[in-house]
């Protein structure tokens, strides 16, 4: 009897194809919740070094929800939709959260992720210009945060739109800094107004001489050129007394704040007012 034998790519194996499948019907789950405008922003404080109970502002993290009602986690489709339109879509998306947030909240500071390839994508840039001439207290009131490895990729369009924004007062952080392979010929060229520690350097700190050296370098770096550090993923008490002794200007992380969904600085409602 002639035995079946089931052929995959090569380089392939049943659970790649298996992870290729999920993959895919996430992504299209995705898409379709984007295009819904199915999505919230999760919010999570970000404290100064040195006055740790009052947040300085908030990161908006956007939460995409599916058919079903669940929040797809983040990092089961953002690797795979960013180099493509529906990573795009997502950072408008993401964006017009954002602002809409900040127009409920005249006093509120946030900052919202974007990729740097959003830049050449005119309805994103609508999206950015239209809500900073509508609100012009806006501007001064977000953050951009670029992720590191795509600001490396198409240097000469982030410093063009640098100079576009900050006129406006906006503030722009390189996201994730120390994960990419960050060219310090472009770091010094560009006008960002704070550095994202990427969090793989700030856990367990305190007893990490490895990540001690590379951190205090990470932050010499950034103060050379006048940038304020946040150090992300701080999750002990310890951690955060270490980076607090460096001279690391802001922190973020579980320690301080886990994101929620429930706008953290609106008190809810009392008893005698429901």
């Amino acid at each position: 009897m002639r035995r079946t034998v089931t052929r995959y790519p090569e380089n392939s194996s049943p659970l790649e194809d298996a992870i290729r499948h999920q993959d895919s019907l996430t992504l299209s789950a995705v898409s379709m919740a984007v295009d819904r405008g199915s999505a919230v922003l999760a919010f999570q404080p970000i404290v100064q070094a040195q006055r740790t109970k009052t947040p300085a502002f908030y990161e908006g993290l956007i939460r995409v929800i599916d058919e079903s009602g669940r929040l797809v986690p983040l990092r089961d489709f953002m690797p795979q939709a960013e180099k493509t339109e529906l990573g795009r879509k997502i950072d408008c998306l993401s964006l017009s959260l954002g602002m809409q947030t900040l127009a409920e909240d005249p006093g509120l500071r946030l900052s919202i992720n974007m990729s740097a390839r959003s830049i050449l994508y005119p309805r994103w840039m609508e999206t950015l210009r239209r809500g900073i001439s509508e609100d012009p207290t806006m501007g001064e009131r977000l953050i951009l945060e670029i992720t590191e490895s795509s600001a490396m990729d198409m240097p000469q369009d982030v410093q063009r739109f640098m100079s576009e924004v900050q006129s406006h007062g906006v503030s722009l952080a390189l996201d994730d800094f120390g994960a990419g392979y960050t060219s310090f010929r472009y770091l010094r060229d560009f006008c960002f107004d704070m550095i994202k520690i990427d969090g793989q350097f700030i856990r367990q700190i305190a007893g990490n001489p490895d990540n001690q050296v590379l951190t205090r370098a990470l932050q010499s770096i950034a103060h050379h050129f006048d940038m304020f550090t946040v150090a992300e993923s701080v999750e002990t008490a310890e951690d955060a007394a270490f980076l607090i002794d460096i001279g690391v200007d802001c922190m973020q992380g579980y320690y301080f704040g886990a994101p929620t969904i429930a706008p953290p600085w609106k008190k809810p409602p009392s008893l005698a007012t429901r």
